[in-house]
This record gives C-alpha cells, sequence and structure tokens, in this order.
C-alpha cells in the first residue's frame, strides 16, 4: 500500500485554514516552537471554504477527508480549486519543513554530502546593515520567488548569484545563512579544497537539491593560492555552464570574498554573478543595530561619544565590536565603554582590507603627527566611501565609493 500524497496535501491545506479556528470544536497541539499552539481537524469535524465563488465543504470522517460541492460547480472549480490546493500545501510544507546544512566529503562511498540540521538564527532583521540596503536585498529575493514563469519566458535558468565581498568578521557568513532562513532553503556549503577535479565539482551540483543555497565562501583566497585540482574553467562552468543551467533550477549561489579587485573578471560578470554587496568595516547605523541586537539598546548617553569616534574614522567590524558587547552583556554602560576603548585603540587609523600599514608606520616614525593627520585623514575618507560603496546594482554592478 502507498501513502495517498493528495490525501497528505488536503489535510495540510484544510488545517491552515482559518474556519479550522472558527470552529466550535477542533483539536490542540504543542508546535515545533516555543510556545506555538498548533490546530487540527478534529473527527467529523466539517470545514467551510471558499473557491471562484462556490462553497465547499470537507468533512473528516474517521481520516477519510469526503468533498461535497454544488452539482453545478463541480466542473467548473473542481479542478482548478484541486490544483489551488497542491500549490498551496507546497508552500506551508516549504515554511514549515526543517532545513539542513550539506558538507561535501572526500569519501564517496555513502555519496559526497553529509547534513546537520541547519538551526542558524541570523535572519535578515539581525544583520547589521544599512537599511535601505536590506530592503533591497529583501526586494529582490521576493522577486525570485516569485518569478518562475518569468525566467521559463526568458529562457533563462531560474537561478539568482550573490558575490558577497568585504573584510573578515562582517556579517558574510551570517548573511548567506539569513538569506537559507528567508527563503526557508537548504545550505549546501562547498569546500573546494576536498574536490578532487572539475568532474568532482559538477557532480558536487548533480547531487545538490532544489530549494537550496550553495555557497563558496573565500573563493579568492583559494584562487590565489593556485590549486591545481580545480580549473578557472572548471570553476566558471559551475557558476553557469551548461550543467547549471540543466539542473540549476531553484537555486541561489553565494560567493564570498574578501575583496575582489584582483579576482578573474570573467568570475565578476553578469549572468555568473547578479548581485555584488560590500561588506565594509562597521560604521555607525551597523553599531546601533549591534546595540540593539546584543544589548537591547536602540539609545544610550554614550552613542553621541562613539558617533563622534566612528566619523574620526576609527572602525572595527562587527564581529570584533559584537564579542565586546556579548563579553560585557550584564552591563550595557560597560560594554559601550569597551567598545570605545577598543575603538580608540585598536581601531583608530585602520587601513582598508589588502592594504599595508608598513608606508604609514614608516611616516610616523620620521613624521610624528604628520602622520596621525594622514591616518586621520584617511579614516574620514575610508569611512565616507564604505557608506556609498554599499549600492546595490540589480544588475550586477557595484558603485564604487573613492
Amino acid at each position: 500500500m502507498q501513502r495517498n500524497k493528495l490525501h497528505h496535501k488536503v489535510w495540510v491545506y484544510l488545517n491552515s485554514l482559518t474556519s479550522v479556528e472558527d470552529s466550535d470544536f477542533t483539536n490542540l497541539f504543542t508546535g515545533k516552537k516555543p510556545n506555538e499552539i498548533v490546530l487540527r481537524l478534529d473527527p467529523n469535524q466539517i470545514i467551510e471554504d471558499d473557491f471562484l465563488g462556490a462553497k465547499i465543504f470537507w468533512i473528516n470522517e474517521d481520516d477519510n477527508l469526503v468533498l461535497k460541492i454544488r452539482k453545478a460547480d463541480k466542473r467548473r472549480i473542481l479542478r482548478p480549486y484541486l490544483q489551488h490546493i497542491h500549490s498551496v500545501s507546497d508552500d506551508l510544507e516549504d515554511q514549515k519543513r526543517d532545513l539542513k546544512l550539506y558538507m561535501n566529503v572526500v569519501d564517496r562511498q555513502k555519496g559526497r554530502w553529509r547534513s546537520v540540521p541547519f538551526t542558524h538564527p541570523s535572519t535578515l532583521e539581525t544583520i547589521a546593515m544599512e537599511s535601505d540596503l536590506k530592503n533591497k536585498v529583501k526586494s529582490d529575493l521576493e522577486n525570485f520567488l516569485k518569478a518562475k514563469q518569468y525566467y521559463q519566458r526568458l529562457g533563462r535558468v531560474w537561478k539568482r548569484s550573490y558575490l558577497l565581498y568585504g573584510p573578515s568578521g562582517t556579517g558574510k557568513s551570517s548573511f548567506i545563512a539569513a538569506l537559507a532562513n528567508f527563503l526557508s532553503y537548504d545550505v549546501y556549503d562547498i569546500d573546494l579544497s576536498k574536490v578532487n577535479d572539475d568532474s568532482d565539482l559538477k557532480l558536487l551540483l548533480l547531487q545538490s537539491t532544489t530549494k537550496s543555497v550553495i555557497a563558496i565562501e573565500d573563493l579568492d583566497r583559494y584562487l590565489s593560492e593556485k590549486p591545481t585540482a580545480l580549473s578557472l574553467s572548471g570553476i566558471l562552468n559551475f557558476m553557469d555552464g551548461i550543467l547549471t543551467s540543466s539542473c540549476g533550477e531553484e537555486r541561489v549561489m553565494v560567493i564570498t570574498m574578501n575583496g575582489k579587485d584582483d579576482v578573474e573578471q570573467s568570475i565578476l560578470r553578469p549572468g555568473r554573478i547578479d548581485v555584488h554587496i560590500h561588506f565594509p568595516l562597521c560604521d555607525f547605523t551597523a553599531f546601533k543595530t549591534l546595540a540593539n541586537n546584543y544589548l537591547g539598546l536602540k539609545d544610550h548617553k554614550l552613542f553621541p561619544q562613539v558617533e563622534e569616534i566612528f566619523q574620526n574614522g576609527s572602525s572595527l567590524s562587527p564581529a570584533e565590536i559584537g564579542e565586546l558587547m556579548m563579553a560585557n552583556r550584564s552591563s550595557p554602560s560597560r560594554a559601550l565603554k569597551s567598545v570605545i576603548n577598543a575603538l580608540q585603540t585598536e581601531g583608530d587609523g585602520r587601513v582598508g582590507v589588502g592594504r599595508s600599514r608598513k608606508s604609514l608606520d614608516e611616516g610616523e616614525a620620521s613624521g610624528g603627527n604628520a602622520a596621525k593627520e594622514f591616518k586621520k585623514l584617511y579614516g574620514l575618507l575610508r569611512v565616507k566611501s564604505s557608506r556609498k560603496s554599499q549600492s546595490f546594482d540589480l544588475n550586477g554592478g557595484q558603485k564604487e565609493g573613492g
């Protein structure tokens, strides 16, 4: 005997209707989330539904679901109504399903992927990102989820690709987790050092599933090590080749880098990378998000002092500031003072990714105050540039401040 899949879909659909909550009696269960109460159909319960102007009744008789429809409406609505149930049920199942994190392994005997439950708590709301950029990211993801027929009409694969670039500790990995939670997609985290050759990389894609985020972190560092296992063409074909076009439907690919200036431009072209998002060191806007997340503070008497320090060019990564706040979370004032102290000592005059401090240090030795003034001026320019560089281009372009 096989399970009736339509019965399951109808059951999921009916239990989502408001008429279950409005009925005189129903079954109550605890859900998976804390304090969640789930309503379920009771035996012999009658549920009413409306579709295309027709009244529809479902009766739960001894685990059999009986559908009652007026004879005059049957031919007109039965088939589209069942298709509607199918679609809504799939959406509900996607929202409720437990996400998984897959990691590629060297041993092929039991498949190339191993999975663990994906329980990362990061969300787009908790990400320290400029609000306008965050809204554009949400809008882009929502448009992607609704665009299956649009992509098919264009003859394009229903996929989206993002490049996240910026210094370590600026939240790129947390953003991947937030993106997966927003989409309710599984995550396939590819470790390129465990890939044997170009064909092996293709097999990993073949063995991934739809509704997934394919993540490759620190691609620039891997390429700089001049790997022999994988060729550049193999990586390019993985991102946008015939295989991806054939089996890459309903996937989001995310590449992270510390910087993109020294990377082969063919990797960054539109089609392979649709959206570029810069993750700079922390500015005051991101700091306020962190203070709210870690300390529950929307304002504080020390905020003006913190803002002034940021304006003078000092900065740390969101990870560094978050760690200081977490370590001192029992006292918000102490936490803010520790951040101020770190910004004044470690963050003062910090230079951007890929730049050496050697020239500044040499100037300090010979020029003293002149070098300090230069560091202060450079910091001001860099902070303004960082804010500017967060522009969001859906065609894959990224406006760089400078």
